[in-house]
């Protein structure tokens, strides 16, 4: 049961604005193209709008988390789904502290939890915009108080777009719109990054794209094989996570009403799929923030950050990856710290969601004891259910969590196009979707599969 205050809170939950849940089955090809590329379309429009009121001078301090972020520095997209993570953060802990007392399993409290969740996330937009005008991380072009409440509305209004389009994506396309947008971002890192034609700025007489300039150095008899490590980077790394995408522990199943009838419930390996990378960079996101913050004010608490938004010292440094193997071999305290951090992170953060989102033991056992389904040579109780289940679910949470924290730091310190971290997102992100495709195509050429999949997902 919900607090009293949040109880108080729940008319001003139900006016928020958003977008209904279809009341009709929506065909898979108005789901592709219509809710799910035309978002994408009007994402990379967005991307290309300047902020009015920028300085020329602006330096991007979280270029190397922008993959995971969704955004574009310098566009109405700077937040990009910066304020929708942090909420999700947030409210997951209070919710696990159990300071905001919600029943998630209760269809009335997760509604009031998505409603608070919104609610929290526009408020984060103001409240990150007013953090980036006045850190220094977005600076206007001249000193004004006006031209910088304009940089903060410009920079919530992106923010709240962003929210809207994710909502229009998961619920009437295919994915979700956090998802599409990390994926976008990331792929055009990659292609940019390994075959950009034009001159580079730090080298002008080489081409910036990575596959470019090794052939440019192979031309002038000194190949540079170091600069197609990030290339090698991202192509390992989508190839790891592309194998272990299929891995998975099957626990035998049977149905109590019908006699032989057997089957297995897959615990895949990446059981909370990428959601821990995603939430533990954008918690390394809100460090850098208020490091910049105090920065500003003189008490550099959490470390300092040169002109360039590079970090160089105190915390915000070993929660930032070194993208380069030249920098990783150069500081290995450094990228020890990072992945140690990455690692940690994506652990807590891959228990903390299982026990939220009824993924535990307990929440699975319930949903197959209510359909008669049983472990064979068990008794047939629910707690013995939940037992069995705990034996198998909590190893491979923390397991897939430490592994996807290793190899999102691992590609982040080969340097790997779009960051170790895009990279790790994009391919899961793309094989999730590439199962909700399957599926949909499913229930396509099957209409009674159609009925007894909605059914069984109400």
């Amino acid at each position: 049961m919900a607090d009293d205050w949040l109880e108080r809170l729940r008319p001003i939950l139900e006016r928020l604005p958003e977008v209904k849940v279809p009341d009709r089955h929506v065909p898979f090809n108005e789901k592709l193209f219509k809710y799910t590329g035309i978002p994408l379309i009007l994402y990379f429009i967005l991307c290309e709008i300047p902020l009015y009121g920028l300085s020329p001078q602006a330096v991007d301090y979280f270029a190397n988390l922008r993959a995971v972020l969704a955004g574009n520095f310098g566009s109405i997209l700077t937040l990009g789904i910066g304020p929708i993570v942090t909420a999700s953060i947030l409210l997951q802990l209070l919710v696990g502290g159990d300071l905001i007392k919600l029943d998630l399993t209760n269809p009335e409290d997760r509604r009031l939890f998505q409603g608070l969740q919104k609610l929290l996330a526009i408020a984060l937009c103001f409240f990150e915009g007013t953090m980036m005008v006045f850190s220094g991380a977005a600076p206007p072009a001249e000193p004004s108080i006006l031209l910088e409440i304009l940089l903060i509305l410009q920079l919530a209004l992106g923010g709240i777009l962003v929210i809207f389009l994710d909502e229009v994506v998961s619920k009437w396309g295919i994915g979700s719109g956090v998802g599409l947008f990390i994926v976008a971002g990331v792929s055009s890192q990659i292609i940019i990054g390994a075959f950009n034609p034009l001159p580079s700025p730090q080298q002008p007489g080489r081409p910036a794209g990575a596959v470019w300039a090794f052939l440019y150095s192979a031309m002038q008899g000194t190949p540079d094989w170091t600069l197609l490590a990030p290339v090698i980077g991202a192509i390992i790394t989508f190839l790891i996570v592309l194998y272990v995408e299929g891995m998975r522990v099957e626990i035998p199943i049977a149905f109590a009403g019908i006699r032989g009838a057997r089957g297995r419930f897959p615990v895949r390996l990446l059981y909370t799929s990428n959601i821990p990378v995603i939430l533990a960079s954008a918690l390394f996101m809100n460090v850098r923030l208020w490091a910049l913050a105090f920065q500003r004010m003189g008490i550099p608490i959490l470390g300092k950050l040169d002109p360039r938004g590079q970090p160089i010292s105190g915390l915000v440094y070993y929660l930032s990856p070194p993208n380069s193997i030249v920098k990783t071999l150069s500081d290995p305290l450094q990228a020890l710290g990072y992945m140690a951090a990455m690692v940690i992170a994506s652990v807590f953060f891959a228990v903390l969601w299982v026990e939220l989102t009824g993924m535990g033991p307990r929440e699975i056992a319930r949903h197959l004891h209510r359909a008669g389904l049983h472990i064979p040579g068990f008794r047939r109780d629910i707690r013995v259910l939940e037992k069995r289940l705990q034996k198998y679910i909590y190893p491979v949470t923390v397991m897939g969590g430490a592994f996807v924290g290793f190899l999102a730091a691992g590609a982040d310190l080969m340097g790997a196009l779009g960051g170790g971290t895009g990279v790790l997102l994009t391919v899961s992100i793309l094989y999730n979707m590439y199962e909700e495709i399957k599926q949909e195509r499913l229930m396509e050429a099957h209409p009674v599969v159609r009925k007894f999949l909605e059914k069984t997902l109400r």
